[in-house]
């Protein structure tokens, strides 16, 4: 019996161990065309290992984009494995056969095979051929045939020709019509609250996926509820005709009814920012949405009260509200109580508003003269919205103009009309670039703008106007001060460049001024770049602008999103 020495004992665990394990390996080197090179690359192991699974990973994988056939050679190349892939040629579609069974309107039945995304002469790709079956089910659920099914499927692939016979055999099934709402988790709410928003879903109605939908979304949107599902009820028996009358099933899931919160903030236009809020949905157990809290900025104090009512037969959503607010922005201190009612209804892309407000303002200007003005002012206001996205738009434009006005026979101290207009454009530059054009006109009408409050006259400069300026400091000087004007125009144009999914960057250029008398305009300009991030409630932006009148670079920080 071979005895060892002790310490070649202590050594031989290691070196078993050590002889068990696979000499180290190299890199593997690809050596393939810079598509295959693309589509492959991700998927390789980082080491030279097993050339069978580097081998079955390939084929899957190229497989997957039409290359049924390729030729592997593996060779070693100074420890490392160099791999040279020939794909072959690519499988393309010679053959498309799509049926459509149940009761289908012809007409139906043929844009839906016609619209085909995989038809004869197109490469194959695997993701393509998910895409095709899934696109003409996603069809025929979404109208009428809530029930539709792909009963079978196939794509027969020919190696040695390089084609690719395909097949989809579907179910459309019965048609659906809406039957009646059940809705399940009220308690603190009567269901005439969900019908007071339900405006498209009506029982009888051929069934339409995005109606459902647009009620969810509309519920989920409103103060009352955490979440809200909707779906057909399928056990439903079918009518003599063998269309479907199916119940919809609501799942609500109501807010809690009081909720207080506190925050914090910063904002480049009036400065840090504390906030207290308390809101309950359920007012006096009507479905009144009552809101009200304390804001103290650096240069704004506001307490406030809102309450806003269900809608209105006419989708109208009707609120009153109460206001008192403390403001010290550019030498112009303001004190100022108010009181409204405003009227909100939806038609089509524009949105309407009504309001009627009164309110009582003292101003005092640093070196001037104090001045108390009222003023009750009727208001209309619609804004035009046709954008891609709410929140992050990158095509499509935003339209806004209102006209409003008081009298001195109907408690103002002045007559006046004021007629304000904003628009916003978004122009695509390819997938990743954005020019955005801002454009803003005011004008009041009167004899002078002494005895107007100045919510009706205008400032411009800083955040969302004309950056490079601290806010609302173009106007119109008195005393020391800089107060409101009875014209305002402002323009901006910036381009946004985004690196990634969520960080861009932008450079703009913005040009404003706000005057008491034409003759007196004269555009101050703002340049500059700034720095976006995409975050849940919109693009945040954080730039820096020099002004040309001043010669001062000003920091704004803003939530860029269109009003």
């Amino acid at each position: 019996m071979l005895k060892l020495p002790a310490a070649p004992q202590r050594l031989l665990p290691f070196l078993l161990i050590s002889c068990a394990l696979p000499a180290l390996a190299g890199e593997i080197i690809l050596d393939a065309p810079d598509e295959i090179t693309d589509m492959v690359q991700p998927f390789l192991p980082k080491e030279a290992g097993a050339q069978k699974k580097t081998r079955e990973m390939v084929n899957e994988t190229l497989a997957t984009e039409g290359y049924f056939s390729p030729v592997l050679e593996f060779t070693d190349s100074d420890g490392d494995l160099k791999l040279k892939i020939d794909p072959g040629p690519r499988t393309t579609i010679t053959g498309v056969n799509v049926a459509v069974d149940g009761p289908i309107e012809a007409k139906t039945r043929a844009a839906l095979i016609a619209d085909w995304r995989l038809p004869v002469g197109q490469a194959f790709r695997q993701a393509d051929w998910n895409t095709a079956k899934q696109q003409i089910l996603s069809r025929l659920l979404a109208d009428e045939h809530a029930g539709a099914k792909l009963l079978d499927s196939e794509a027969a692939i020919d190696s040695a020709t390089h084609s690719a016979q395909l097949s989809a055999h579907y179910d459309a099934g019965p048609r659906y019509r809406f039957g009646e709402l059940r809705i399940e988790g009220l308690q603190y709410y009567s269901p005439e609250l969900i019908a007071s928003y339900n405006r498209d879903l009506h029982p009888g109605d051929p069934y339409r996926e995005d109606k459902l939908n647009a009620l969810i979304g509309k519920l989920q949107a409103t103060p009352y509820f955490a979440s809200v599902q909707a779906a057909l009820d399928m056990d439903a028996a079918a009518d003599a005709d063998g269309t479907v009358t199916a119940p919809i099933i609501l799942r609500v899931n109501e807010r809690q009814p009081h909720r207080i919160s506190f925050g914090a903030g910063a904002s480049s236009n009036t400065g840090a920012r504390v906030e207290f809020n308390y809101q309950t949905p359920n007012l006096f157990n009507q479905a009144w949405d009552f809101n009200s809290g304390l804001r103290i900025e650096q240069k704004r104090q506001t307490i406030y009260s809102d309450v806003f009512l269900p809608p209105d037969d006419r989708a109208r959503r009707h609120s009153v509200g109460a206001m008192a607010e403390n403001t010290d922005i550019q030498g112009l201190k303001t004190a100022r109580i108010a009181f409204g009612a405003q009227s909100v209804q939806q038609r089509g892309s524009i949105e309407q508003r009504l309001s009627l407000n009164w309110q009582n303002e003292k101003r005092t200007p640093d070196g001037g003269v104090e001045t108390t003005s009222r003023a009750l002012v009727p208001n209309v206001m619609w804004t035009w919205r046709r954008i891609d996205k709410l929140l992050d738009p990158h095509d499509g434009f935003v339209i806004q103009a209102q006209v409003g006005g008081g009298a001195k026979a109907m408690l103002s101290d002045e007559n006046f009309i004021r007629l304000h207009s904003r628009w916003q454009q978004y122009i695509p530059l390819g997938r990743l670039d954005t020019l955005t054009l801002r454009g803003e006109i005011g004008y009041t009408v009167a004899e002078s703008r002494q005895r107007i409050p100045q919510d009706y006259l205008f400032r411009t400069g800083g955040t969302g106007s004309v950056r490079g300026y601290a806010y609302q400091s173009l106007g119109v000087q008195e005393g020391t001060a800089t107060v409101g004007g009875r014209y305002m125009a402002a323009l901006s144009g910036e381009i946004t460049h985004w690196l990634d999914e969520s960080w861009g960057i932008a450079a703009f250029i913005d040009a404003g001024d706000a005057v008491d008398s034409l003759q007196d305009i004269k555009l101050a300009f703002g340049y500059g770049l700034g720095a976006r991030w995409r975050s849940p409630a919109g693009p945040l932006g954080v730039d820096l602008a020099y002004g040309e009148r001043t010669g001062e670079i000003q920091l704004h920080f803003s939530l860029a999103i269109p009003f």
